[in-house]
């Protein structure tokens, strides 16, 4: 018995609210493979209307180290020292990650206006190949590094999506965890006014 007739046939049985048969397609829905990431992308992008908060100057942390070595997708070696003394926007993220996805185009507007007075460092562990097609479907033109070395403590995370938006002096002004809108007018004022100082 496929998934509509499994629903016509549990409202045959009882007479069922629409809002309850709603609410079983839906936990269907997020059952089937196919149709899982869409809908947790579509839920995600719904979370991601908004922009992630400043952080209170009495819990700004601060980066302790920049050595950290990453590669780029052909192969070139950066350390993330270089990044040292210039405001940056770290994310750590992954193409199977349904927040990260959700908050992908406004990484990419962001980074569009951005990429020439600030640095992007866009981390990801998946395999090259894999984050490649990723990108190119979504025609998206940032660069992704993979880690090869041990990332500095701030950078030690638990769950993706986790954003830093830090300035030059290593101060960590924004650290979101989960999807948010990164072309919202806040976060721009916010890069705006770090660029200035």
């Amino acid at each position: 018995m496929d998934s509509a007739s499994l629903v016509l046939h549990i409202m045959e049985k009882k007479k069922i609210s629409l809002k309850n048969t709603l609410f079983l397609i839906v936990v269907l829905l997020l059952v089937v493979p196919q149709t899982r990431l869409p809908i947790q992308v579509l839920l995600h992008k719904g979370l991601a209307l908004f922009g992630p908060s400043i952080e209170n100057v009495n819990d700004v942390e601060q980066i302790s180290s920049y050595d950290w070595k990453l590669q780029d997708a052909k192969g070139n070696v950066i350390n993330f020292e270089a990044s040292k003394h210039r405001v940056t926007l770290v994310n750590l993220w992954a193409t199977w990650c349904p927040p990260c996805i959700a908050e992908m185009p406004s990484m990419e507007a962001l980074y569009g206006d951005y990429k020439d007075k600030m640095d992007f460092v866009f981390v990801s562990n998946e395999d090259r190949e894999v984050i490649s097609k990723f990108l190119k479907r979504e025609e998206y033109t940032f660069q992704v590094y993979s880690s090869i070395s041990k990332a500095p403590e701030t950078f030690n995370v638990q769950s993706i999506p986790r954003t830093f938006l830090i300035d030059r002096n290593g101060n960590v002004i924004i650290d979101k965890s989960g999807a948010a809108n990164w072309n919202a007018k806040t976060v721009r004022a916010t890069i705006d006014e770090l660029l200035i100082l």
